[in-house]
């Protein structure tokens, strides 16, 4: 609960933050150059805070459903679609750990920098297989194994990054096939020390099959 409450107290201005937007411009682009976008997709973005990796990705998509457990973050990606007037994007507000369930199905899943915050990951990926279309696409980013160097306040922070082959056996074990890593982006921050440090930031695509 105060792992939400401090994501709600920062939503007001998290775009405001130049280093996560150019994170998301860059992992938009990322999942563009890995996964044949099209028209007739619906995806689904797990923990989408504000809005800013799938809203730059929704052009290219038949719709996007954004879900996420903080109300403040929702609020914000709200404010912004009524503002830009924004067709084919809905909200909802879904909390696994108070035993909500995803909905729908989708052509493409992705979750960009949630996946360190979410204590049991089989579980989610579970989740993910579940609402999947048959071929669809999983698109997971988040960081490399970091050492606990990336936050400074670990509230709510279950994994200190991932290490690919370890996560890549996970979501195999979770029915997905054709699992495959790229770097994606670089998050240069200061550490927890207050060094000034680059983080990878990584895009696993993996598929369900048919």
């Amino acid at each position: 609960m105060e792992h939400q409450q401090r994501f709600d107290a920062a939503a007001a201005t998290w775009d405001e933050e130049p280093r996560r937007v150019k994170l998301a411009g860059d992992l938009a682009q990322a999942v563009r150059g890995a996964v044949p976008l099209s028209p007739d997709m619906d995806l689904l973005d797990f923990g989408c805070g504000t809005g800013l990796v799938s809203l730059a990705l929704l052009p290219q998509v038949r719709s996007v459903t954004g879900v996420d457990s903080s109300r403040g973050m929702l609020e914000v990606l709200e404010q912004k679609i009524r503002v830009q007037q924004v067709e084919g994007y809905r909200i909802r507000h879904v909390d696994l750990n108070a035993g909500d369930t995803l909905e729908g199905q989708y052509s493409l899943v992705l979750s960009s920098m949630t996946l360190h915050h979410v204590p049991e990951v089989p579980a989610l990926l579970s989740e993910f297989h579940r609402v999947l279309a048959p071929g669809g696409c999983l698109c997971l980013m988040d960081l490399d194994s970091d050492g606990g160097l990336f936050h400074e306040n670990t509230e709510g922070v279950f994994h200190n990054g991932f290490d690919r082959e370890a996560l890549r056996e996970v979501v195999r074990r979770s029915g997905f096939e054709a699992i495959e890593f790229v770097t994606a982006a670089e998050v240069s921050k200061p550490d927890a020390t207050g060094a000034m440090r680059t983080f990878p930031v990584f895009l696993m695509t993996a598929w369900k099959g048919r």
